[in-house]
């Protein structure tokens, strides 16, 4: 009962007049800002970051206009990788395999329609999943400690390093990236410089917005001029628009399964949208036997991906509000925009800022009935954004995500530094390297410092308090379990296979 009460406060925030307006603006950015191929949510979130700053809005309706943009990105992805075969970002790759065979076969329109209701199933699913879940781990993780907290962080980066397939060691080596980083500033408890290589304006370490604008709209920057001339032309729209009740039928339990899934996953910090979508996409092919056309045009293909995404979208936000670590990049950009106002996420934020918290859950809720309802209507719209020359998109962003560095301080320094990060991430991603751990290992790397400094600290430097909790043993074996499992499977799927033949 009392969960609802502050719900209702929760709306009561979200539903005036100028906080509705800005889940309006903000649904509407993030979509157009999802359907141009390669920035997705982290890019869209990261810009409009230092603007809501700036306008100084207050943190309520900061953190609203942030997380419309969050979700209409999410819903926005889909539209390039469905017309286009380019998904808007990672989380839509999947969306590619049978939404592009579907709008070849002239069913464009049905997959997006059934993508956006995809989509709204599994934010509204993971949004009660937070109203259920969330105030019941903000309770359990007071229990937290230094040492547990530590511990967490670690099970963070080994949650994204299991689950990313054959690339482990590229993951390892961009997390340390991100690690290394994130000790670039004046060590707080002893006040030495480190890695500023005497310049003061690294002396508070490099800002978060640098890394995210550098890391990843700089470096999209050069991979679409790398890409000038490999430009699809929009595949025009024709026949029906939505799609029809045996199509429907045919993937209410793919949406619902995959959406319960994707909200744990998107649970786990470090999971993301990512894995959500390519682990219910293959387990929904798995569960359709033979009588399938996954891969060649099945609206089953299209359902789960978006309804995986999008619940875990929402369901990183769980860590993030209640633990204070963020369950992906995009979210690693909201703890920045708490920070610029002063909130610190963790346990006690339910109970230190209620109206935020549950003003921000509720516009959940309204931002998702929006995009459905704008979503369907102006798919034509939409497409016209994807006709925009590649001359014009290029410096368009490029235009953007500078203003967006300048802002953080006003020098022009920002600017340096944003253009070499953003040639490492160009570096990096040519050479297949996952960005998710750099980002995560920059986030959590100072939080992990501090934590592991104050563990050793009360316990007189005794390594062993980090294994002296029954909360810090499971988290050791989760992590441990998270690093090894998906390979031992591999690894038996092989035998299996060898064995049968």
């Amino acid at each position: 009962m009392e969960t609802l009460t502050l719900l209702a406060q929760g709306f009561a925030v979200a539903a005036t007049p100028e906080n509705l307006m800005i889940a309006l603006i903000g649904c509407f950015l993030g979509t157009v800002v999802g359907l141009l191929p390669g920035l997705g949510p982290i890019n869209g979130v990261a810009i409009l970051l230092p603007i809501a700053f700036a306008m100084k809005l207050p943190p309520e309706s900061a953190l609203i206009l942030l997380c419309a943009v969050y979700a209409g990105c999410e819903y926005g992805g889909r539209i390039s990788a469905i017309l286009l075969n380019v998904p808007g970002d990672a989380g839509a790759v999947m969306t590619t395999l049978d939404g592009y065979p579907l709008a070849k076969k002239g069913l464009a329109g049905p997959a997006l329609s059934m993508s956006a209701v995809a989509s709204f199933t599994g934010a509204m699913v993971a949004t009660l999943g937070i109203v259920a879940f969330a105030p019941l781990l903000a309770e359990w993780a007071i229990a937290f400690g230094p040492a547990e907290y530590f511990v967490l962080m670690v099970l963070a980066l080994s949650c994204l390093g299991g689950l990313v397939g054959d690339s482990l060691p590229k993951a390892m080596i961009a997390c340390l990236i991100g690690l290394l980083l994130s000790t670039v500033g004046i060590d707080s408890n002893s006040g030495v410089y480190r890695f500023t290589f005497d310049m003061l304006h690294l002396a508070d370490g490099i800002p978060f917005i640098v890394i995210v604008i550098g890391l990843f709209a700089v470096s999209e920057i050069l991979l679409m001029l790398q890409g000038l001339h490999a430009n699809p032309e929009p595949i025009a729209l024709s026949g029906r628009m939505m799609f029809n009740l045996k199509e429907f039928m045919l993937a209410k339990w793919t949406m619902l399964r995959s959406a319960v899934a994707g909200f744990f996953i998107g649970v786990l910090p470090g999971a993301g949208a990512t894995i959500a979508s390519a682990m219910c996409y293959a387990s929904e092919r798995r569960m359709a036997g033979k009588d399938h056309q996954f891969g060649e045009g099945d609206m089953r293909g299209v359902a789960a991906p978006e309804a995986a995404n999008n619940a875990s979208a929402n369901g990183s936000l769980v860590p993030m509000l209640t633990l204070g670590v963020p369950g992906s990049g995009t979210t690693a950009v909201m703890m920045g925009a708490l920070t610029l106002y002063n909130i610190t996420p963790g346990p006690t934020l339910f109970q230190d800022q209620p109206v935020i918290v549950w003003g921000l859950i509720a516009s959940l809720f309204i931002a998702n009935v929006m995009l459905l309802v704008m979503n369907i209507p102006l798919i034509r719209v939409f497409v016209k954004f994807l006709s925009i020359p590649v001359w014009l998109l290029v410096p368009g962003v490029a235009a953007i995500s500078m203003v967006g560095v300048y802002a953080v301080h006003g020098n022009t320094f920002d600017l340096i530094v944003g253009v070499l990060v953003g040639a490492l991430g160009y570096a990096l991603r040519v050479m297949n390297f996952p960005i998710a751990p750099f980002i995560l290992g920059f986030v959590l790397g100072d939080m992990m410092e501090q934590n592991l400094r104050r563990a050793l600290s009360i316990s007189d430097g005794e390594i062993g308090v980090l294994f002296s909790s029954p909360i810090a043993i499971g988290l050791w074996v989760a992590a441990i379990a998270m690093l090894v499992g998906p390979r031992v499977a591999r690894m038996l799927d092989s035998r299996r296979a060898v064995a049968q033949a």
